[in-house]
């Protein structure tokens, strides 16, 4: 194990969002669609996935951070550190995935949403893909404050979003000057950047999935200010006792993002 945890830049990562013209006023659509582009886990092999210790090893899942980053609370899932670098145990990682599979299925069942978070660069396709393929809400920009804890708020912001968005497909804003026109058309790319993927979440979802907890403590915040169970990676940087259903894994590199992610579509498709 001398490979060092690979890079949070992904060449994926840098790619842009493709933007796409709505009617003729120029609203631009940055939440990717998925008939704008081929989705991840739609044409991945999940018939074929198992859950192994191998499998999971050959997509760096047990690359953790340096030792100096380690959190204490952390100890649990780690194996060893070699060359610096924590070593997760991929035997704790596929008894927890597997727990929090059951618990996110019978979110599932009981007809829930689960929001999927991810607003790292390196996680935003994947999220979209995940949440749209298996008809979830999701969040890949900032998260903002009150999404759960202020859910009355951001809901009636929600709807405002989609009027908006309808009166420039319809051209119904003809009747504003050219000034009044442009602003509403940049207020509702703003509003679709942020609340795009919550737009047809009508209540709140009965699990929200983190993919790293660092990056979006927020967002675990309000889940657990309010009850909502949430599951997340965990990397060895982090404090998993914040997580109601944690992941050990790396929670960095796309390979690991990805393989992780497909074993939860899998369930949930």
């Amino acid at each position: 194990m001398n490979k060092v945890k690979q890079d949070n830049a992904t060449k994926d990562s840098n790619e842009e969002l493709n933007e796409k013209k709505v009617g003729n006023q120029g609203v631009r659509d940055t939440a990717p669609k998925s008939d704008k582009r081929k989705n991840i886990f739609a044409d991945y092999d999940c018939d074929n996935l198992e859950l192994t210790m191998p499998a999971l090893l050959k997509a760096g899942v047990h690359f953790g951070h340096q030792k100096a980053r380690r959190n204490p609370k952390m100890n649990q899932y780690i194996y060893t550190t070699r060359n610096n670098i924590n070593i997760i145990d991929l035997a704790k990682t596929v008894d927890l995935t597997k727990e929090a599979i059951e618990f996110l299925m019978s979110v599932k069942k009981s007809n829930k949403k689960i929001l999927f978070v991810g607003t790292k660069k390196q996680t935003h396709k994947l999220i979209v893909d995940i949440a749209e393929y298996t008809d979830n809400p999701f969040v890949v920009e900032r998260w903002l404050g009150g999404t759960l804890t202020n859910f009355r708020n951001i809901r009636a912001r929600a709807r405002y979003m989609t009027r908006l968005k309808s009166q420039i497909e319809k051209g119904d804003l003809k009747k504003y000057t050219k000034l009044e026109q442009m602003k509403k058309i940049e207020e509702a790319e703003k509003l679709e950047r942020r609340m795009g993927g919550i737009e047809d979440m009508k209540d709140l979802p009965g699990a929200v999935f983190v993919t790293d907890v660092e990056a979006d403590k927020i967002a675990v915040r309000e889940a657990n200010s309010i009850g909502i169970p949430v599951v997340a990676f965990v990397d060895t940087n982090v404090n998993p006792e914040i997580v109601t259903y944690p992941i050990p894994a790396n929670d960095d590199a796309v390979s690991s993002l990805t393989l992780m992610l497909a074993h939860i579509c899998k369930a949930l498709k």
